[in-house]
């Protein structure tokens, strides 16, 4: 369908290609993030499960028979699928039925509820792919140039290319006001966890939560953005910074249903290989999809951003990832981080389905990308000696770069400001 104003999206390529080989796609991702407005630009049809028209008569509709859900031209849009999950079957026995592929778009900001879960459900797998949406990027927000591609550096073709000075007040703003495509900048972000605190945590599955334990939940996530901390150090860090009483296993109810409502995006560890005599340490990297979010939680403004490097650096690197994740998604790979009990740290590990990779450190100044790519180097070292395949390609994101060029140790150089998929 025609939409007026639509601003493209790097996924939009790749809802292109599954919808020539699988029968549906699920867009998943959290609230305002564009799925629906992307969803409605590659469809033929829409029906909107969450339309309040007469008293949500699509939904009671839905309810009474899936199949009239279903019922239109194709490829059939069907939002917030998940709030009648009867859909979800009847899309895939349609799909069998027709024997076509691209034949339904599905969206949602929730997983589907904890008891619907536990009735018998196809999975709906080589019919129905899924996919994952975020806030934009910097590309797609017209922040970036993308006069470098990430898929082109990873198979290490770039050339030396001034991409033009970047302000610490522009990236400041750039996280403050985040990636939702309405804009609003910080509103957006604020009425994101107002609505999260008082509606969205009790629809995952009509459970009584305590809003105020969420939101010391939140906080606390917040500070520990783009960072391993576990269960316990959430639990820690509620009970001494916030002095609240809260158990380690609410901690851990809350944490499964923010992931559930994609508010949180948990980035695994790597391993080259899962024989390696090298310890890596297993804890994933807290995430938020957007850095927005926790900017929001922080109550952070772009002066006290400014004011305060070391949280800047954090939300600079939630914002990197944000994109990198945004653009790996793209070209099929993988993002990771690393750590292992030698003190090696790789801020972002991007594998491709070869099996080849890259190591990427974010750094916010360029007076941290000398001590960056010697420890990436350091890494890659390490790996060859313990006889693994190491990084095809070592890489600084930075912030204030002027410039995208590979050192003469090999190292690349990237602006965050001139980075697409």
């Amino acid at each position: 369908m025609e939409n007026a104003g639509y601003r493209h999206r790097v996924i939009d390529r790749v809802i292109e290609e599954y919808l020539e080989k699988f029968g549906g796609i699920w867009i998943r991702g959290p609230k305002w993030c564009g799925k629906t407005w992307t969803g409605a630009h590659h469809s033929n049809s829409a029906v909107y499960l969450d339309d309040s028209s007469n008293n949500f008569q699509a939904r009671t509709l839905a309810e009474l028979s899936p199949d009239l859900a279903i019922q239109g031209e194709t490829p059939r849009l069907i939002d917030e699928w998940q709030d009648v999950p009867k859909i979800w079957d009847a899309v895939r026995h349609e799909i069998d039925r027709r024997g076509r592929k691209g034949q339904f778009i599905l969206t949602g900001s929730a997983t589907i509820s904890r008891e619907e879960d536990k009735k018998p459900r196809h999975s709906g797998a080589g019919r129905i792919a899924r996919l994952r949406m975020r806030p934009m990027s910097l590309f797609e927000s017209g922040r970036s140039s993308g006069m470098v591609s990430l898929k082109s550096l990873m198979n290490g073709e770039i050339e030396t290319v001034m991409t033009g000075d970047v302000k610490l007040e522009q990236l400041a703003s750039f996280i403050i006001e985040g990636g939702w495509p309405e804009g609003g900048g910080r509103l957006i972000a604020d009425e994101y966890i107002k609505a999260l605190l008082e509606t969205d945590m009790f629809n995952v599955d009509a459970k009584r939560r305590d809003s105020h334990r969420m939101h010391l939940l939140l906080r606390s996530l917040a500070r520990n953005e783009s960072t391993t901390c576990t269960t316990k150090k959430i639990w820690q860090d509620i009970t001494e910074i916030d002095n609240q009483d809260i158990s380690i296993d609410t901690v851990s109810e809350y944490l499964t249903v923010l992931d559930d409502l994609y508010v949180t995006e948990n980035i695994p560890p790597f391993s080259a290989d899962v024989r390696s005599p090298i310890r890596v340490k297993q804890a994933v990297k807290r995430h938020f999809p957007d850095p927005s979010l926790p900017s929001s939680l922080l109550r952070l403004t772009e002066e006290k951003l400014i004011g305060d490097l070391q949280t800047f650096g954090f939300l600079f690197e939630s914002m990197c990832l944000r994109d990198l994740l945004t653009y790996a998604d793209a070209m099929k790979a993988d993002v990771y981080h690393y750590q292992d009990y030698r003190n090696n740290e790789i801020d972002a590990v991007i594998e491709k389905d070869d099996g080849e990779w890259g190591a990427f450190e974010i750094k916010l100044g360029v007076n941290q990308i000398d001590k960056a790519a010697e420890n990436l180097l350091r890494i890659s070292r390490y790996f060859q000696a313990d006889g693994f395949i190491p990084p095809k390609v070592l890489c600084v994101i930075c912030g204030m770069s002027i410039a995208a060029y590979r050192r003469p140790d090999g190292v690349f150089v990237v602006p965050i400001t001139a980075l697409r998929d």
